[in-house]
């Protein structure tokens, strides 16, 4: 796919998610005087088009894996089902948060937490701009890219755990409850986790049979997210 074109789909995909996460936060708060819902679309809105930007110029293979379908051949069934199932969740826990937050005002979180919770997310973004430095296979669904000659990534991040990019997903995910002001979604942030882990069983098991050197790998770096724990 030529440059161009990977820009102006970035830039349609960018635009309906935010403007859909809009609908949902909005809609369930009951208004549009929520500085906190802006903050968080503007937080996503200028952090994919940064990285956008910055694959388009060091990665263009990498953005264009990224914007691609989120089911294809050679993905597990699993992981099809993973995101039927990943993608209204996501909507609902907006929703719920906006409704905690603003409408039902069950939660009184201080504005300085607030704070925290966008350094979160500014860090969670931060994160996986460093995986996608590191791995030109980043794509987001669980196949081996054999297309491209798929090799394992062993170094930078992938030197400390096997999987870098969920540990940054899951620090703006433990962030954006707080910067919404949701008590209630920092709740739901262990069952989000264990949908991860599930996730990160399905990814392993396919590339143990598919990805040559991913065994060895797995005896080289014991961790998955947690140095120490997990």
């Amino acid at each position: 796919m030529q440059p161009q074109n990977l820009m102006v789909r970035l830039a349609v995909q960018t635009a309906l998610t935010a403007l859909l996460m809009g609908a949902v936060l909005f809609g369930a708060a009951g208004g549009w005087n929520w500085p906190q819902g802006w903050a968080w679309l503007a937080l996503f809105t200028v952090g994919s088009a940064g990285f956008g930007l910055w694959l388009r110029r060091h990665d263009p293979a990498l953005l264009a894996s990224r914007l691609s379908s989120p089911v294809q051949q050679g993905q597990p069934l699993g992981d099809r089902l993973f995101f039927l199932a990943a993608i209204p969740l996501w909507f609902g826990w907006l929703a719920l948060m906006a409704l905690d937050a603003r409408r039902w005002h069950w939660s009184r979180i201080l504005p300085w937490l607030n704070g925290v919770g966008a350094a979160l997310v500014v860090l969670g973004f931060l994160g996986v701009l460093r995986v996608f430095a590191e791995n030109s296979f980043a794509a987001p669904v669980v196949r081996v890219q054999a297309e491209r000659a798929q090799t394992v990534i062993d170094t930078g991040p992938y030197a400390r755990v096997r999987h870098p990019m969920y540990v940054a997903g899951l620090l703006y995910v433990a962030g954006l409850p707080l910067l919404l002001g949701s008590w209630l979604g920092l709740a739901c942030v262990p069952v989000l986790l264990l949908g991860l882990c599930w996730r990160i069983g399905l990814e392993e098991r396919t590339l143990q049979r598919d990805l040559p050197g991913y065994d060895a790998y797995m005896r080289k770096v014991r961790w998955r997210l947690m140095p120490g724990i997990w």
